[in-house]
This record gives structure tokens, C-alpha cells and sequence, in this order.
């Protein structure tokens, strides 16, 4: 492969774009999402061995940088991580699975080009995995699904393919097979190339890559391999699936009509190398992006020929307590990123110089000095940047909103040392900038009333953790008896709001009223026909 600086500007940034894949992983909790992204940093040669989660030792995840995620073995913020992957540049964005995710979750999935399903082999589909796959089908991101655990007890393989129809809306296509599940998973075959790849243990809990043995299939090499009983069993599922099952098709899948489906276990390295390799040929490049023109109309964005151009979809303070600051995750949707590179900030106006960008992998940062569409690059952020900004070489243009999601718990919240205030305040604006939390204001009348409101409530456990970790703040967090919400549109003043029902206005002074049950919800929305209760914003 010739040096990029060898090559003509034009194909030189074709080409970097043709090698990256930006993808999210999304799962319930505990189906195994952080050590399969951790095994891709194994297969990749970033780290030499891999952890567990969290070990009985006590060693974190890579991709986990706050210390309430080591402590609990959990993903609760979104992480961004890139690293070289078999010729590829790989960017993860490893979303969080606990049932309680933040918006930080939703709007990760923004700049994702595709995303990998992970299925616990004896769950199957559950809560938290079809809210995601929701948000993937909303914006049409092709969905690889990866079926993990296969080597502990679990359903049948074929149920397990019907449920992701049934529950999610979508073909599922087996693009390998399990050979034997539970105790007798040895390996898939992969049905696109005819091939067994047979897999043994090569460290206590898959701390090193999996020994491999490939052979043709079907073949007499595959039958001394298996056995007769194991070989003819695989067989005839192989045989039943040409016969009635969905059959893979590429464009279908960049549709978002048709899911891959492999089987394997992150634990212990089977079936993972293959799912990537296959990964890398199916999942999409960066493509075309729809811009808003600022005088009306909308613009499709190349990567390749288009000058640079990005969005803010994360805010993150405090990552690393030695530095203290905030950085400002953007996507590149189109052109070359250089270090020191002038851009024009839409929302402001103003030009602003981009200094100091970096690279991430968890809390560790490295300066970086060019990057390419797809690429997520960390921006020291003075508090000039908000989520969802656009900055861009030619200006006159901004990238999609993105979408505010409707709180579903709520609190009141303020500062137990009341000398604090100051402090408290300071964290609180910092932590809703993010997205953490959503900061109301009371809007009948108790003005120095702090309302949170959150997707899920573990938020309020991370907000009472940042602010005693981040800005030495002791929180009290008391919560309130509405369980939904929604913008108001139309005149406040003429709206007929239920006596149970609580009117508030969030960080932009829009309207937002709280409801303790969608029944009320509903109700005030017939009583009041000419306005409008709107989940989004």
C-alpha cells in the first residue's frame, strides 16, 4: 500500500475513507458488550491481554473510564475509541447497556455508521436491546447481531434467529452457524465460504486469542474433526437453513432489511475473529451526510469531495482528574481534519481555531494531528461548544439537530452545604451540558428549585457520584412522583394544565410539563386540542 503522502490529495482522503469503520455496539445489560469490545482490542494488537470487566482483582474494562464504572463492572457513558484493526481503521463507540442509559446513548448512535446487536444466547431479545435497536432503525443503520454466550446453556439457536424477527421487525440471516451449543460449542461454520473453524481454550478466561483449525465444509476433514454424530447434526441444520431460511443479501443489509447473524462467545474467544473479519467486509464506509442549508433547504454532504466539516455529539468533563477540563467529541462527516485548522463555528458565528485535538481510548488521550470522515477526535472545550453544534471549513450550513429525548424520572436537587452553591451550581450546568440530566426550572413560581430529569434513574446516581468526586459537592436528590413528560407547543397561558400535572421549562426556556401517569398524559392532550404534547425536541 503506497504512503498517504505519496498520493494525490483527492485519493489519498478517498482512500482513508474507504479504510474506516465507525460503528456503535448495543446490548442489554450483562450480554457481554464491553468484552467483545474489549476482544476487538484484543484481535487488534492494541492490548496484550484481556480482562474481564471487572475481575476479582479488580481490573477494569478499557473502554470504562470512570471510576462508579469500575467499581460496578458496568458501562454508564458513552466511550470512543480508535485503533488500526487488519488494514482498517476502527472506531468504536461503545455505548452503554444498563438499563438506565442516558441520552448520551442516543445521540452516540448519531454518528455511527453501523452497529453490532449483542444477544445473550439464553435471552434472547430483551428491554433495553429493542429501545436501541429502535433508535437504529429510526435513522436506518445497517444492524450486525452477534449471538454470545453460546458456550454456557441457552436457547436454540433457530428460536433465538425467529425472536429478532418477531420482536425487532427484521430478517435474520445466519451468516455462520454454531457447531454443538453449551459444553459441546466447538466453533461456526461459516456459511458464505464453506468453512469450519474450530476453536480450543488457550487462556483462563480468554485472556489470549483462541487456537484455530479451519477446514472446508461439508468434507471428510470436517467429519474426522467433529466426529460422526457432531459432523452429521451440524449438517442437517446447515441443509434446514438453505431450505428455509432468510438468505443474506448486502444491499438488503445497508437497508437495514436483513441482520447477519453469528454465533459465538466473547468470553472466551470463540467465534470472535471471524465475526470482526466478516465485520470489516460488510460494514459500511463513511457516506453521504443530509446538511441544513442556512437559507432554507437541505444538501447531501460527501465525505471524499466535500470540504471538512463535523457536529458535537458528546460533552465530557472530567475524564481524566489530572487535567480537569472538558472535551467536546466530534464526528467528521466530510473532508481532512489538520491540526490547527480554522473553522467556522454556525451556531456562533465566529471563527475558531481547532488546537488541540485528540484521539481517545478510555481516559487515555494522545494528540493527534490529521484525521478523516468517520474519525471522532476530543476538542478542549471552554464552554464554546453545545451538543449538537456544527463547525465546518465553508460554513453556511449545520448538521441535523439532535433529538432531545422525554425524561422519565424526576427529582428535586440541591447542594447539602448550602455554602457550596456556587460549586453545586458550577457542576450541575457542566453535567446537563453533557446531556447526564436534564436541568428544569420550576415554573410556578419556586424559581431557586433545581428539577433533574432523566431517560433512566441510575443518572441520578452518576449525578450525586460526579458532583462529590468532580466538584467536592455532597447532593441531596429527592425524587418527585412524575414517571413522563413532554414539550409543550402552543400558548402557555391558554393551556389547561391537570392539577397533578407540574409545568417547568427547560435549559433553551422551552415549556415542559410533567405528568405522574401517561394517563394524565393523554388526558390533558384531549383537553387541550390545539396544542401539542411532543415527546421530542
Amino acid at each position: 500500500m503506497a504512503p498517504i503522502d505519496s498520493l494525490p490529495r483527492d485519493l489519498a482522503l478517498e482512500r482513508e475513507v474507504t479504510r474506516r469503520r465507525t460503528f456503535a455496539i448495543i446490548s442489554h445489560p450483562d450480554a457481554g458488550k464491553t468484552t467483545l469490545t474489549e476482544k476487538l482490542l484484543l484481535y487488534s494488537g492494541l492490548i496484550g491481554t484481556a480482562g474481564m470487566v471487572k475481575n476479582r482483582k479488580g481490573k477494569a474494562a478499557t473502554s470504562d473510564w470512570m471510576g462508579m464504572e469500575q467499581e460496578r463492572g458496568i458501562s454508564i457513558t458513552s466511550s470512543a475509541m480508535q485503533f488500526e484493526y487488519k488494514g482498517h481503521v476502527v472506531n468504536v463507540l461503545d455505548t452503554p447497556g444498563h438499563q438506565d442509559f442516558s441520552e448520551d446513548t442516543y445521540r452516540t448512535l448519531t454518528a455511527a455508521d453501523s452497529a453490532i446487536m449483542v444477544l445473550d444466547a439464553s435471552k434472547g431479545v430483551e428491554a433495553q436491546t429493542r429501545k436501541l435497536f429502535a433508535v437504529c432503525k429510526l435513522r436506518g443503520i445497517p444492524v450486525l447481531t452477534f449471538i454470545n454466550k453460546m458456550d454456557l446453556p441457552g436457547r436454540d439457536p433457530i428460536d433465538l434467529m425467529a425472536e429478532v424477527e418477531e420482536a425487532l421487525g427484521i430478517k435474520a440471516s445466519a451468516y455462520n452457524w454454531p457447531v454443538g451449543t453449551g459444553r459441546e460449542f466447538k466453533g461456526v461454520v461459516d456459511r458464505i465460504r464453506g468453512e469450519l473453524f474450530l476453536f480450543e481454550r488457550a487462556a483462563a478466561r480468554g485472556a489470549a486469542k483462541a487456537n484455530e483449525v479451519r477446514a472446508p465444509f461439508p468434507s471428510d476433514e470436517a467429519r474426522e474433526l467433529l466426529g460422526d454424530e457432531l459432523y452429521e447434526r451440524t449438517l442437517s441444520e446447515l441443509e434446514l437453513l438453505d431450505m428455509a431460511g432468510n438468505p443474506f443479501d448486502v444491499k438488503e443489509f445497508l437497508a437495514g432489511q436483513v441482520t447477519p447473524t453469528f454465533f459465538g462467545s466473547a468470553l472466551i474467544n470463540f467465534g470472535v475473529e471471524p465475526f470482526y473479519d466478516a465485520f470489516l467486509d460488510l460494514a459500511p464506509s463513511p457516506g453521504p451526510r443530509v446538511v441544513e442549508l442556512k437559507g432554507g433547504g437541505e444538501e447531501m454532504l460527501d465525505p471524499v469531495t466535500a470540504p471538512f466539516s463535523a457536529y458535537v455529539f458528546k460533552i465530557q468533563a472530567n475524564m481524566d482528574p489530572r487535567h480537569r477540563d472538558c472535551l467536546a467529541f466530534v464526528r467528521i462527516c466530510s473532508g481532512r481534519f489538520e491540526r490547527q485548522l480554522v473553522v467556522r463555528h454556525e451556531r456562533t458565528g465566529k471563527d475558531v481555531r481547532l488546537s488541540r485535538p485528540h484521539s481517545m481510548v478510555a481516559s487515555e488521550r494522545n494528540t493527534l494531528d490529521e484525521a478523516f470522515p468517520g474519525d471522532v477526535v476530543g476538542l478542549i472545550n471552554p464552554g464554546s461548544f453545545q451538543i449538537g453544534d456544527t463547525i465546518s471549513v465553508k460554513g453556511g450550513f449545520s448538521h441535523p439537530p439532535l433529538p432531545m429525548f422525554q425524561p422519565e424520572v424526576f427529582a428535586r436537587v440541591s447542594p447539602k452545604d448550602t455554602g457550596k452553591r456556587k460549586a453545586f451550581d458550577k457542576g450541575l450546568d457542566q453535567l446537563t451540558a453533557e446531556g447526564l440530566v436534564q436541568w428544569l426550572r420550576s415554573g410556578d413560581g419556586y424559581q431557586s428549585e433545581s428539577l433533574v430529569a432523566a431517560v433512566g434513574r441510575l443518572q441520578f446516581e452518576v449525578l450525586e457520584y460526579r458532583l462529590r468526586n468532580e466538584y467536592n459537592v455532597e447532593a441531596r436528590v429527592e425524587p418527585m412522583p412524575y414517571e413522563c413528560s413532554a414539550w409543550l407547543q402552543g400558548d402557555v397561558k391558554t393551556f389547561q394544565l391537570p392539577t397533578s400535572a407540574r409545568l417547568a421549562y427547560d435549559r433553551y426556556d422551552r415549556p415542559v410539563v410533567l405528568f405522574p401517569t401517561t394517563w394524565a398524559k393523554g388526558y390533558a392532550a384531549q383537553k387541550n386540542p390545539e396544542h401539542t404534547l411532543a415527546d421530542f425536541a
